[in-house]
């Protein structure tokens, strides 16, 4: 597969966040744990920041599903149940995704979401790019991408994805799930934000007893999240868990929040490491995270939001 060259110039602008309301669409394996539900809902929450156009269902498979079809019908149903806690309609917003991952062959998943995507991202104006911001296994972009290689133009993509480059391995959930999708995105050379787990956004830690203070009793969705997070970990004394993927919205909300470097674009191996060749084009990686700020702008908005 033969994909656009981008000159440094123009990755480096779109590399830079705009500082402005941002379109964007949300790949999402929703049900996998019980980190995605508050980053759907904190970038449904921040209208002033971002333009929600669509979500998408991706695949994963663990202890909470039985295959990775299985896994993404279950965030399609999780996407669902959220969207109507917020009085969200979900036909035309919410998509289904791949019901399998990309694997050795490389072989594109064809779908409604892969094809809402590339639709939208070639909708998009030159200056106006979607961001695509993935939070589960990268198989939805990396299909958009082989099928439709010219979005690279119109896209940037904002990925929760493996670890610190300089963690020994990158064997990350969302990343090990679907590694030739991994791979095909960081050699594209589309426009890419990488914000790694361990290291970095493993920062987010909250608590039960956090979530039930500041947004328990405010809403139907301040309650769902406060019980899903108590069924989830139950073992809540003296406990906290990482809610990672409201690292990406944060990022989009305010680049301060979630720190970054431009870097080569580093190589994933199949011994799923993290390889440096300093030839390839540059891409943005987050260092840290400034949990307090990101946690209180969520927290403030979903009180604010109430109602429902």
């Amino acid at each position: 597969m033969t994909f656009p060259e981008l000159s440094e110039e123009f990755r480096i602008r779109r590399l830079q966040h705009p500082g402005r309301k941002l379109r964007i669409v949300l790949d999402t394996d929703t049900y996998n744990e019980i980190d995605d539900q508050f980053a759907l809902v904190y970038a449904l929450l921040s209208p002033e920041q971002m333009t929600v156009e669509a979500v998408y269902a991706a695949p994963f498979y663990n202890t909470r599903s039985e295959g990775p079809g299985d896994g993404m019908e279950k965030s399609y149903a999780e996407i669902l149940r959220l969207l109507e806690f917020l009085g969200r309609p979900a036909d035309g917003f919410a998509f289904r995704g791949s019901t399998a991952y990309l694997g050795a062959d490389r072989r594109p998943q064809e779908n409604e979401a892969v094809r809402d995507m590339i639709d939208k991202a070639l909708a998009s104006a030159d200056e106006d790019p979607l961001y695509v911001v993935a939070i589960g296994a990268i198989t939805n972009v990396a299909s958009a991408l082989l099928l439709a290689p010219e979005i690279i133009e119109k896209i940037v993509v904002v990925w929760l994805g493996g670890h610190n480059l300089n963690w020994p391995h990158a064997r990350e959930f969302n990343l090990v799930q679907d590694v030739p999708a991994a791979q095909v995105v960081l050699d594209s050379g589309v426009p890419f934000v990488i914000v790694p787990c361990y290291g970095v956004t493993s920062h987010l830690l909250t608590t039960l007893a956090e979530l039930r203070e500041f947004i328990g009793g405010t809403s139907r969705v301040g309650d769902y999240l406060c019980q899903i997070f108590k069924e989830y970990r139950p073992d809540s004394f003296g406990a906290s868990s990482v809610i990672w993927d409201i690292s990406t919205i944060a990022w989009l909300i305010n680049p301060d929040w979630t720190p970054s470097d431009l870097v080569h674009s580093p190589l994933l191996t199949d011994q799923v490491t993290w390889s440096v060749d300093r030839s390839r084009h540059l891409t943005r990686v987050a260092n840290f995270v400034h949990r307090d700020p990101i946690f209180r702008d969520l927290f403030g908005k979903i009180r604010a939001h109430g109602g429902l």
